[in-house]
C-alpha cells in the first residue's frame, strides 16, 4: 500500500472541493490549483483541498482536460491490481444479476463511470469480448485487466476497438486489432429479441453491435403493426427489421453509409425479411425533405441519429441539429402518426432533448404528445452522481 504522503499531491482550487464529494469521476484542468510532486501520465494521485484535507485518490493525465479521473474517495484506498480485479467483479456479477443476461447473450459488462470504471467499456459478443479505452491512464493498466478478463470469462478472444476524437483527447496511440486469443472468422451472430444479427467486431460501428437500443427496438416494434413505417439512420437495420418481423405494412431503412446498408440487407436475408424492407442510401434530412416533397407519408418514423455532441461547447449545436431532423420526420408524418425519436448525446440532458421537440411542435403547428419515454438497458447502468452516463434517451410521440 502506498501512503498517501508518498503520492503526488492535486491540490484543488478553494471551493472546488464538491468535484470530488459529489463522486463525479472527472476533476477537469481549470479545479486544479497545484500538483506537488512530478506525477507521469498515468500515476495514482492523491487528492486534497484547497486546506489540504485528502479527498481520494485517482490518475492524473497532464494531456487530458480531465486532469484526473477519481476512482476511491477514500485517501487511503490504493489503486493497485487488488482495486482494478474488485471493480471488474462487481461488474460482471451485476450483470449476472440482470434477467435474460445469461452467460451467452450479447451485454455490455463493463460500462465505464457507471460501473467506478472510468474510461473502460467491455462487451460480450457471442464467445468474445471487445474493450474500448477511453483513458490514457487505464491503458497503462491494461495488461493486469486483461489478465482478469481472460482468467475469469475465458473468451475465444479480446479485442480493442477505439474512437478517434477519443485517443487525441486522451493523448493515446491506439489501433483496433486483436489484445488476446484469436480473433473471429468473420461477423459474429448475435440474438436481439427473436432475430439475429452479425456483429462486425473488427470494423463494425462502436464495438460491432448497437447493444444499448435491444430493448427500446422492441418497445417500437410493438407499435408497428399494419404501419408504414421508416427507421432512419438505420445502421444495420435493427429497428427497421424488428418492425417489419412486428407486422409493419411497408418499412424502408435510411443511411448515408453504404457498408451499413450492407449489413442491413444482409440481416434482413438472415431473418427472411427481405421482401418486405427496402433500403435507400442517402443523408438522414436530405431524405425527410425529399419524401416531404414528394408527398410521401408514414405512420411511424425512427430517428436513431449518431452522437451530436461530444463536449459542452457542442450542446447548442448539436440542439439544433436535433430540431432540425425532428421537424423534418414531423412533415412525413400522417396525422395520428407516431415518432420515435432518440438521442445518445450524454451532454444533452432528457429534458432538453423534450424542449427540442416542443419547440419544433410550435413552428410546425402540430400537437404532440409523449407516449413513452425510453432510455437504456440495465447492463448500462446510470450513476446519478454522473449525468453523462444517462446519455440515451428516447420517446415515443404521437403527432396529431
Amino acid at each position: 500500500m502506498t501512503p498517501p504522503e508518498r503520492l503526488s499531491q492535486v491540490t484543488l482550487r478553494p471551493g472546488r472541493d464538491f468535484t470530488v464529494t459529489a463522486r463525479h469521476p472527472w476533476l477537469f484542468s481549470g479545479a486544479v490549483h497545484e500538483v506537488t510532486g512530478s506525477p507521469a501520465d498515468g500515476d495514482e494521485v492523491l487528492l486534497t483541498s484547497a486546506e489540504g484535507t485528502p479527498l481520494g485518490r485517482g490518475l492524473w493525465n497532464a494531456r487530458s482536460q480531465i486532469r484526473v479521473r477519481i476512482y476511491t474517495t477514500n485517501p487511503h484506498q490504493p489503486l493497485d491490481d487488488a482495486f482494478w480485479r474488485e471493480r471488474l467483479a462487481r461488474s460482471v456479477e451485476l450483470r449476472r444479476r440482470i434477467p435474460g443476461l445469461d452467460d451467452g447473450a450479447p451485454a455490455r459488462l463493463v460500462f465505464s463511470e457507471a460501473d467506478g470504471l472510468s474510461g473502460l467499456v467491455v462487451d460480450r459478443m457471442g464467445g468474445w469480448l471487445v474493450v474500448q479505452l477511453t483513458s490514457l491512464a487505464l491503458h497503462r493498466r491494461l495488461e493486469g485487466i486483461l489478465d482478469w478478463l481472460d482468467g475469469e470469462l475465458r473468451p475465444e478472444g479480446i479485442l480493442l476497438r477505439t474512437e478517434r476524437g477519443v485517443l487525441e483527447e486522451e493523448g493515446l496511440e491506439l489501433s483496433d486489432g486483436l489484445l488476446r486469443g484469436r480473433e473471429p472468422e468473420g461477423p459474429v451472430p448475435v440474438a436481439d429479441g427473436s432475430l439475429s444479427f452479425l456483429a462486425d467486431l473488427r470494423t463494425g460501428q462502436k464495438t460491432g453491435f448497437y447493444l444499448d437500443q435491444r430493448w427500446n427496438r422492441r418497445a417500437v416494434a410493438a407499435w408497428a403493426r399494419d404501419r408504414r413505417a421508416a427507421d432512419v439512420c438505420t445502421y444495420s437495420g435493427g429497428f427497421a427489421l424488428h418492425m417489419a418481423r412486428a407486422g409493419a405494412r411497408s418499412v424502408v431503412g435510411v443511411d448515408v453509409s453504404a457498408p451499413a446498408l450492407e449489413l442491413a440487407e444482409a440481416h434482413a436475408r438472415l431473418n427472411e425479411l427481405e421482401d418486405r424492407t427496402r433500403w435507400v442510401r442517402s443523408d438522414a434530412v436530405k431524405w425527410l425533405e425529399g419524401e416531404a416533397e414528394a408527398g410521401n407519408r408514414y405512420d411511424l418514423v425512427v430517428l436513431d441519429p449518431p452522437r451530436f455532441a461530444r463536449s459542452r461547447r457542442g450542446v447548442a449545436g448539436a440542439l439544433k441539429g436535433y430540431a432540425r431532423l425532428n421537424e423534418a420526420a414531423l412533415n412525413v408524418l400522417e396525422p395520428g402518426g407516431l415518432l420515435a425519436t432518440f438521442s445518445c448525446s450524454g451532454r444533452v440532458s432528457r429534458d432538453a432533448f423534450s424542449q427540442v421537440l416542443g419547440e419544433v411542435a410550435g413552428r410546425t403547428g402540430r400537437r404532440l404528445r409523449i407516449l413513452e419515454s425510453l432510455g437504456q438497458p440495465a447492463d448500462h447502468p446510470v450513476d446519478p452522481n454522473t449525468p453523462e452516463t444517462a446519455y440515451l434517451k428516447g420517446f415515443i410521440v404521437e403527432v396529431e
